[in-house]
């Protein structure tokens, strides 16, 4: 991996305006976690109509051939799209590939996934520095993952991917903010009880874990079971324990019926928990709001 860009380099960035900045009132809604479909920029126009009907923002994550693609969307849409770099931590050049996307106004990295290493490795070091270094939001996948492909060999583990691999780099990385997708599924409880002592953490609910539980929604209460307690043995807070949680859809392959499903099905699990309305706010969009002003 290469050392830290010249000085001419973010020199350059410096001069760049931030492209997420343009919008100036909060959305109602923030999707965290939203794959760029086939390359293809007609599908964000249908994107567009989604997130205008909820007044909504999507976080766009991009593999590096799609950046122009998803640059041009943004620049047009600034107040829907973010961008995100869609890498791999074992890329040999994710560095190069971190300063590239910083440049065209990207704000996050992600969704990082099937790592050959654990995600706390140190070789790793150097690009979660990066992305610190730019003020760059993490999205790391945690828990199950699919196979597609059952008939193929691959070098993929979720043991290198579980929740608690998060712990060691939001301590190393404390003005790193990382969102861990699916909450683990199913290592629930790991997950929420490292988001609790690691204010720079967050997971989305998005996948499966919804669906699995809707007959049982109250379920997450046992998870987020902090609210309101007041013991050395808890971060002094007086908020909601759910506002661990951000929005996601996970919307990949262009299903966008999920992005739909996915917003009734966390209002229906965050009702039935009785997480008050200033909570679910935060939740569906005031966090990753404050965290995305906050980077600028």
């Amino acid at each position: 991996m290469k050392t830290k860009p010249p000085l001419l380099f973010l020199l350059l960035v410096a001069l760049i305006p931030a492209i997420a900045a343009a919008q100036s009132n909060q959305p109602k809604l923030i999707d965290a976690h939203h794959h760029f479909f086939d390359g293809d920029p007609a599908y964000l126009d249908k994107v567009l109509v989604k997130l205008e009907r909820v007044d909504g923002m999507a976080f766009i994550l991009t593999p590096p051939k799609d950046l122009e693609k998803v640059r041009a969307a943004i620049a047009k849409h600034p107040d829907r799209f973010v961008g995100f770099a869609d890498i791999r931590l074992d890329d040999p050049r994710a560095l190069d590939e971190i300063d590239r996307f910083h440049l065209a106004g990207f704000r996050g990295v992600g969704e990082i996934s099937s790592p050959l290493k654990n995600y706390d490795d140190r070789s790793y070091w150097p690009i979660y520095e990066r992305a610190e270094e730019y003020g760059m939001i993490v999205l790391f996948h945690t828990g199950i993952v699919n196979r597609v492909h059952p008939d193929v060999p691959s070098d993929i583990s979720v043991d290198r991917m579980r929740p608690a691999k998060l712990d060691g780099i939001a301590r190393r990385f404390p003005k790193l903010t990382i969102i861990g997708a699916h909450l683990g599924n199913p290592d629930y409880a790991w997950a929420a009880e490292i988001a609790r002592w690691n204010p720079n953490l967050f997971f989305d609910l998005s996948g499966s874990s919804l669906i699995k539980k809707q007959d049982d929604p109250t379920f997450w209460k046992s998870i987020f079971w902090w609210s309101g307690i007041v013991s050395p043995h808890t971060p002094k807070s007086s908020v909601s324990a759910f506002e661990k949680l951000v929005f996601a859809s996970d919307v990949f392959d262009g299903e966008l019926d999920e992005f739909d499903r996915q917003i009734e099905r966390y209002h229906k699990t965050l009702d039935a928990c009785g997480v008050p309305p200033e909570a679910q706010a935060k939740i569906f969009s005031g966090t990753l709001w404050k965290i995305l002003n906050e980077k600028k």
